[in-house]
């Protein structure tokens, strides 16, 4: 018989478990930009994976906890991991939302708190499998993990920020399985690695290493073949190629929107794009919110900019807020799209606005919040996607936070992108780590559609993105550039854009089998007696 793992002091187990959650937590903040590394995520849950088995190496069995201890170090390790991902929220609401810094931790707290709501239930769901199934309750673990990070990614609006797989959008063998099972696939092959290193760390003998062997085999023969569709780039050399342009203008956000900027900051695009044209590109692109002014309520400074794409002959793509009077009043957040001819191609709408940046979600609950909420201008979302026609091509675009939902540019390629563009204004998030996260989730979305991705971005990270994730030019943050690089607009078709996040819906149902499945033979065995 193996021994009983439940041996030793109650009190020093209890603090060892919370260790081990409070050390998952730290190296799933480790595991992304700007200040980590994508190899910590291939280990990052095996310490609260042990912990929720309620066993320690060697034991030969698990036991797995309570609901309540495991809803805790759920709720710890989560805490850790968002604290170390959104530190940088608590400085965008006191340098831009006048809140103080007490008050801005503390909603920086809860924001964190909120999220990890999420690994909590799904460290709960583990627990009780492990107390039911053994070992099995391990490596049915991703299940509920990615099932709880796509959840975050919907409800109450989402906020799909650093899901699991993103952390590997650097390590293209790895990243090229987001081109067949999108980011949510990625965390799936990422936490079973984490399972199958938490079952051979708890085993003992042969089966340790026959569960090693395993893993070894699954992430060699993913490498194997991501290697094998970079090296044979069929995407690269396919399909009809084009020279962007991407403006970085580096307008400090408390500059934006003085009226005194507003003649400098506009010739400041104008000069960089004339450099851009003046270096070959065709298609020219600005920044989220990159006019100081609303480009259809100023018909003298807008002919100025139509008047610059009609000399140059080249489209042009910029962010500017537009106000609808009809049926109501309204403002959203657009980008426009101008033909060669300096006439208006299209104007999309952003449709998924960031919460407590272009809008309050329950807004009376955030009474304390009182600077932010008094002062935010709120937007109205747009509805659906809009083509961007680039000659005989189309494009799509996304502005800024909307990179982060895969769903968003699945939809635009099925409707006809053979482009995807993203325009941001990321100068609230200073030299955080944000501006570096939010870059490489939206190099994810190339990967997963096979498309190009450009990004121009008012202080970086502005860059050009090739289908299978490699950076091909990149900003410095802060920096006034103009880039130039060449992409392609393609039509074909990667499995993920066909099958969308059947692999998230897979791991919903499989975690909800494993909360109802016990259940219902419990009910059934006590029927029977």
């Amino acid at each position: 018989m193996p021994p009983d793992c439940n041996h030793g002091l109650v009190g020093s187990r209890i603090q060892m478990d919370f260790g081990l959650a409070a050390v998952s937590g730290l190296l799933l903040a480790l595991s992304f930009p700007r200040y980590g590394h994508p190899a910590l995520a291939w280990v990052a849950l095996v310490p609260l994976l042990v912990a929720l088995s309620g066993c320690y190496r060697g034991a030969g069995r698990v036991q797995g906890q309570s609901a309540r201890r495991a809803f805790q170090l759920g709720l710890l390790a989560g805490l850790i991991y968002f604290v170390g991902t959104i530190y940088w929220t608590a400085t965008v609401v006191v340098e831009f939302g006048g809140l103080s810094t007490p008050i801005a931790v503390c909603a920086m707290l809860l924001l964190a708190l909120y999220l990890a709501l999420y690994p909590a239930l799904a460290a709960v769901i583990t627990a009780r499998t492990i107390v039911r199934a053994g070992a099995i309750g391990i490596w049915l673990s991703p299940a509920p993990w990615v099932g709880a990070e796509f959840l975050r990614g919907y409800l109450f609006g989402g906020f799909p920020w650093v899901p699991l797989g993103n952390s590997q959008v650097t390590v293209l063998p790895v990243a090229q399985s987001a081109s067949v099972l999108g980011v949510y696939g990625l965390s799936v092959l990422v936490a079973l690695a984490n399972a199958g290193l938490t079952v051979a760390f708890l085993a003992r003998g042969r089966k340790r290493w026959q569960v090693l062997a395993t893993v070894t085999c699954l992430m060699a023969t993913v490498v194997a073949w991501g290697t094998w569709r970079i090296s044979s780039e069929p995407l690269v050399r396919a399909g009809v190629p084009i020279s962007v342009g991407l403006v970085q203008g580096n307008v400090p956000q408390e500059l934006k929107w003085d009226p005194n900027q507003a003649e400098t900051i506009l010739a400041t695009h104008v000069a960089l794009t004339r450099e851009a044209v003046g270096r070959g590109a065709q298609f020219v692109l600005w920044p989220e919110s990159s006019t100081p002014f609303m480009f259809e309520e100023e018909p003298v400074r807008g002919e100025d900019i139509r008047s610059l794409v009609r000399d140059l002959g080249i489209p042009l793509l910029f962010g500017s807020d537009q106000f609808e009077r009809e049926p109501k009043p309204r403002l959203y957040n657009a980008a426009f799209a101008l033909g060669p001819e300096g006439r208006t191609k299209a104007v999309y709408r952003k449709m998924h606005l960031v919460p407590f940046g272009e809008f309050i979600p329950m807004k009376k609950w955030f009474f304390f919040a009182s600077p932010l909420v008094d002062s935010l201008a709120e937007f109205a979302p747009g509805e659906e996607p809009v083509m961007i026609p680039i000659g005989d091509h189309q494009a799509s675009t996304a502005i800024c936070y909307e990179v982060v939902y895969p769903s968003l540019a699945r939809d635009a390629v099925l409707a006809g992108s053979e482009l995807l563009t993203t325009i941001t204004n990321d100068a609230w998030y200073g030299h955080s780590s944000a501006p570096y996260q939010h870059f490489a989730m939206a190099s994810m979305r190339a990967v997963e559609q096979g498309r190009y991705l450009v990004r121009a971005a008012n202080t970086g990270i502005s860059g050009i993105v090739d289908p299978y994730g490699r950076v091909i030019a990149e900003s410095v943050i802060f920096e006034r550039t103009a880039m130039v690089g060449q992409v392609r607009f393609l039509t074909s078709r990667t499995i993920y854009s066909v099958i969308g996040d059947a692999v998230a819906y897979a791991a919903l149902a499989l975690s909800a089998a494993m909360v109802l499945l016990p259940v219902l033979l419990t009910r059934r065995r006590r029927e029977r007696d």
